[in-house]
Order: structure tokens, then sequence, then C-alpha cells
């Protein structure tokens, strides 16, 4: 792969190019399944260890909680070992996780999940400072094929994990354990094809610089904002749509369709972008959209539900990846990226950590879905709000070398 310095021969910058989209693609499709593939098996987990509602809430808010809490750490280590090497090393603690989950008695599940977080978490930074380097002048295109893959991964792992558990005869250790192959695949391939790549002379930066930047404090919002939704949606989509007549079967695969067509709303960013250096309108769109999507699950005829889920899954699939690529767009060069990265990861994450539990609670204590309902409209809200922020074609500082001001 590419050494971070730009420039080389024409033939030197295709063979960097092809490396890094083919080592990104890889990375991607073994982030997701992970955690998607853990919510279609809950119930058997839940039967099978003998454990309460609490224990699998914790099964299923933990990833989320190792996200935030992890992605911090990333932009020292990328400083450290470079972009290559980091990857690399994610994908061997994927491989250790998704193993440890395998054993499947209750210390391993939890450990394997906090290590799985962990790797998914630095990759997850990782992987737009990458892209910045590489393809500086192409960030939405690149982005929206590693959001592209993230979301068929996750759609795929969670459609597979049942059937290959009645094929293999086992309630949920082998599905889980199975998980550790496409990550082996993907390490060894990554392995050929990073060999011999060096690793560019760390350069002097001072991340500290974003938390005075009220420019990255508002990425940092918009893509907690985000991520919360999704997380709700994750966690809760199947159960709203039993509350409005469908039945299991249907809501299940109302949540796999949903995450199939994300990726479709996280194609159509890059023409977006190319349309438009101001992004602000395209998140006022998309603001609406995702208000229509839970409105019309929640509060619309019965006769537009999957209208509805398809509305929803186009605006997340957008959002999401119009938040990744914003993290290139608003940075001058790769190293502010991946401290961006990791600060809007890294802060985004805890606070959708929270999403889905409020929404619980609030749906326990109201017996009913309009307080959740009005939760949902007023972080979309929010999104908008600080949407209108980072959508204007600014950037935040430099952290290379002794940035002291905006």
């Amino acid at each position: 792969m590419g050494t971070g310095v730009q420039g080389g021969t024409p033939r030197t910058q295709r063979v960097t190019a092809i490396v890094t989209v083919v080592v990104v693609v890889l990375v991607a499709l073994a982030l997701r399944p992970p955690f998607t593939a853990v919510a279609p098996l809950l119930d058997r987990i839940q039967r099978d260890l003998g454990v309460s509602g609490t224990f699998s809430g914790v099964l299923t808010t933990l990833p989320v909680v190792c996200l935030g809490a992890f992605a911090f750490v990333a932009p020292r280590l990328r400083q450290r070992f470079g972009d290559e090497r980091v990857l690399l090393g994610c994908l061997v603690v994927l491989l250790i996780g998704n193993s440890l989950r395998a054993f499947g008695d209750i210390p391993t599940l939890l450990a394997g999940t906090i290590v799985v977080g962990a790797g998914i978490a630095v990759a997850n930074v990782a992987v737009p400072g990458l892209i910045k380097r590489d393809f500086p002048h192409t960030v939405p295109v690149v982005t929206a094929v590693y959001t592209m893959c993230l979301t068929l991964g996750g759609a795929f792992a969670a459609a597979a994990v049942v059937p290959i558990g009645h094929a293999l005869g086992s309630e949920w250790r082998a599905p889980l354990g199975l998980l550790a192959v496409p990550v082996l695949v993907a390490l060894v391939i990554s392995l050929v094809a990073v060999r011999g790549s060096a690793v560019a002379a760390p350069k002097p930066v001072s991340p500290g610089i974003l938390w005075r930047s009220p420019l990255a404090w508002h990425l940092t919002l918009f893509m907690g904002l985000q991520s919360s939704l999704a997380y709700v949606v994750f966690g809760w989509l199947p159960t709203m749509l039993q509350s409005r007549g469908m039945s299991p079967e249907l809501a299940g695969l109302a949540l796999g369709v949903q995450a199939a067509i994300q990726a479709a709303g996280s194609m159509s960013i890059p023409v977006l972008c190319r349309r438009l250096r101001d992004q602000r309108p395209i998140i006022v769109v998309l603001s609406l959209m995702l208000m229509s999507g839970f409105g019309g699950i929640l509060l619309g005829p019965t006769g537009l539900l999957w209208p509805a889920v398809a509305v929803l899954g186009l605006a997340q699939g957008a959002a999401f990846g119009l938040a990744l690529t914003l993290l290139g767009l608003r940075s001058p060069d790769s190293d502010t990226t991946t401290a961006l990265s990791g600060m809007a990861q890294g802060g985004g994450y805890l606070i959708a950590s929270v999403g889905p539990l409020l929404i619980g609670l609030l749906h326990d204590v109201s017996g009913a879905w309009t307080l959740p309902l009005v939760l949902i409209l007023a972080c979309s809200a929010g999104w908008l709000g600080f949407g209108l922020s980072v959508g204007r074609p600014v950037q935040v500082p430099t952290v290379i070398g002794r940035v002291t001001r905006n």
C-alpha cells in the first residue's frame, strides 16, 4: 500500500489506489457482521445461557460503548504504526474476538464482544484517514464504496446466521464463531496486498487543537445523533412494526430490507456532493426523510409501512455515508482526518449508546410510542441543526505542527 507520500509515477499511484480500495473493501465487509449477527440470535443466546433481558440489553449496548471508548486511542496508534499496520492489527483483534465468542459461555461471550468492539472502533477511525490520504480528491466516492460494503456485509450476516445455525445444528455458537472466517480471509489477502509497504515517518501533530474547534464539536454531535437514530432502528424497528400489526417474521424481514436499502442511500452521496459543494441542502432533505420515515412507521397508515421503511433506509444510508464523508471534506489533510474521526466517532458512539436505552425507557414508562417518537423527532431536528453548521464548505484547523488557533 502507499506510504502516505503524495506523488510517484502514474503506475505506482494506480497500484497504490487499487491496493487501498481492496483493503478498504475487505475491512468494511468484516466490520458490521459481529454486531448485526447478534440480534437475530439474541433469543437463542438468552434461552441457552439462562440469562435475563438485562444481560441481553448489555450484550447489545456494550459494542456501541466500545466503539466510543476505543475510538479515542486510534489516532495515536495510527501515528505510531501507520494506517496499514493498524488495520491489519484490527483484523487480528477481530479474529480473536469472534473466536472467543464461539466458546459460548458468559465470560468469553462478554470478553469477545469487548475485543470485537475494540477492533471495530479503531478500524472505524483509521479508514477515513486512509481514504483522505490516498484519495484526497475523491473522498465521497471511495467513502461511498466503504459504507456500501459496511451495509451489505452487515445485512448479509443478519440474514445468514439463523439459517447457518439450523444447517449446522448449533443454536448460536457456530454462527458467531464462523464470523471469524471472512475476517481471516480479509487478513490473509490484506497481508499479501500490503507486503513491503513502507510506513511514513510520523509528523508532529497536536490533536488537542480540535477540542477547541466549534466545527469539530458540531461534527461530533452530528455523528452522535445520526448514530443514535441508526441504533434505535437496529434495536427497535421490528418491535415498532409488530406494534402496528406486522408479524414477527415480516418485521425481521423489514429490518433486513431496511439495511439493504441503506446501501443505495450511501451510494447517492458522491453524486450529491459532486453537484453541491455546500451540503446543507442535502442535510435538510435527509432530516425530513428521517422524520417522515419514523413518523410513517409509528403513526402512518398500515398500508404505507413498507414505503416508510424504504424511506427510512434511504435516509439513514445517506446520512451515515455523509457523516463519514464530511470527516474527510472538513479536514485539510489525512492526519487531521484521523484525529477528527477519533473525536467525532469516539464522542458520537458514546452518545449513540444512550439512544436505544432512552427509547426503551420511554416506551416502558408510557406503554406507547408517542414519547419515543417525540425523542426521535427531537434527535432528527438536532441533527439538522448541527448539520447546518457542518454542511458549510469550511474546514477544521490542521493538527500537523504547532497550530494554536482556529
